[in-house]
C-alpha cells in the first residue's frame, strides 16, 4: 500500500501541482484509513492490497470515524481522499473499479463562520504599538489581512514585487498556484508604505542574503504561519476578546462586514478568490441570521 500512496503522491506534485500542505493532509487523512482498515482485516504489517478495501470494508471505516465523533467535515475530507486515491489507482490499472462510486458522502456539518463586529476589528488592527518597530510591521500585517481578506498563507507568501503601492493591488497566490489580484484600503496602503520604508529594512539579514519577502521576523527571515497566528493571538488577549480569533477570522469578517455594507456576493466570490460561488454563500446565511437577530430585539411585535 504505501508504494501505491507513495506514487500517488508524485501525481499530486507534478501533474496536479499539489502544495506540501495539501500532500500532507492527504497523507494524514489516508493514513488514518490505512490504520482501520489494516485492524480489520488483520494486517499487522499494513501488507494491504486496495483490491481489498471494497465498499462495505469502507462503510465500516464510515462507521468507525462517526463512533469517534469525527465532525461531518472531516469524513467527507477524508472520503474524498480515498476517493481520489481510488481514482488514481484506476487510471494507473491498479484497481478496475472505484469501490467508492457507490458510497455517499456523509452530510457536512454547515457551521457560520466566526467573525469580528466592525468596531472589534478597528481596535484589533489598531492595537499594536506603531511607534515601535514590530508593532509598526504587526500594523501592517493586521491591516492588510482585514483590508485583503486574505488567507495567512497568502499573506506570508507576498513577495516586494507583488506589491503595487499606485494602483493600491497586490498580487496574490491562492491554493492550486491561482493568482489573483487584490485592491488594499487606504489606511492598509499607509501602513505599508511606512512599514516598508522605515521598518523593513531595519530587519533586512545581510547575511541570509537577498530576501524578497514583504513581511519579515525579527531574524529577517520571512514570516511565517505560525508567526502570524502567533501575534494574532497575543494583540486579541491584550484587547480580551472572548469570540475565537485567529488570522481566518479577519477574512470572514472582511466578506461579512462587504455584505452588510452593501457588496454583492458576485464581487465578494471574486475578492476571495472562491471558485465556487455557493461558497461564498454561507457569508449571505451569516448575514440573514444577524439581521433576523436585530429584527426579534426591536421590532415591538417580533
Amino acid at each position: 500500500m504505501y508504494a501505491y500512496m507513495d506514487g500517488f503522491f508524485v501525481y499530486l506534485q507534478t501533474e496536479k501541482n499539489a502544495s506540501p500542505n495539501t500532500i500532507k493532509n492527504y497523507d494524514n487523512d489516508l493514513y488514518d484509513g490505512l490504520i482501520f482498515f489494516a485492524r480489520a482485516l488483520a494486517k499487522d504489517d499494513y501488507s494491504i492490497h486496495p483490491a481489498q478495501i471494497t465498499k462495505n470494508l469502507f462503510r465500516s471505516y464510515l462507521a468507525d470515524m462517526h463512533a469517534r465523533q469525527k465532525s461531518g467535515a472531516t469524513i467527507a475530507r477524508r472520503m474524498s481522499t480515498w476517493r481520489s486515491f481510488f481514482k488514481y489507482l484506476c487510471r494507473e490499472g491498479v484497481l478496475e473499479d472505484n469501490p467508492l462510486v457507490r458510497v455517499n458522502t456523509p452530510k457536512r456539518d454547515r457551521r457560520l463562520p466566526i467573525f469580528l463586529a466592525e468596531e472589534e476589528m478597528k481596535q484589533l488592527v489598531e492595537c499594536p504599538p506603531q511607534q515601535k518597530l514590530l508593532g509598526a510591521r504587526d500594523h501592517a500585517i493586521l491591516e492588510t489581512l482585514y483590508s485583503a481578506g486574505i488567507r495567512v498563507s497568502e499573506l506570508v507568501g507576498i513577495n516586494i514585487s507583488d506589491i503595487d503601492l499606485n494602483t493600491g493591488t497586490i498580487k496574490v497566490t491562492a491554493k492550486g498556484d491561482r493568482e489573483r489580484l487584490v485592491p488594499l484600503g487606504s489606511y492598509a496602503l499607509e501602513a505599508i508604505r511606512f512599514y516598508m520604508n522605515q521598518v523593513r529594512p531595519q530587519l533586512i539579514d545581510v547575511n541570509q542574503g537577498r530576501q524578497d519577502a514583504l513581511f519579515l521576523n525579527n531574524k529577517g527571515g520571512r514570516l511565517t504561519d505560525r508567526g502570524v497566528r502567533w501575534l494574532v493571538k497575543r494583540y486579541v488577549q491584550q484587547l480580551r476578546i472572548h469570540i475565537k480569533t485567529s488570522p481566518h477570522t479577519f477574512r470572514h469578517s472582511y466578506a461579512t462586514h462587504l455584505l452588510d455594507n452593501g457588496a454583492d456576493l458576485r464581487s465578494v466570490q471574486e475578492l476571495l478568490g472562491h471558485a465556487r460561488l455557493s461558497t461564498t454563500q454561507i457569508y449571505t446565511h451569516l448575514s440573514k441570521e444577524r439581521v433576523k437577530r436585530v429584527y426579534d430585539q426591536c421590532h415591538p411585535r417580533a
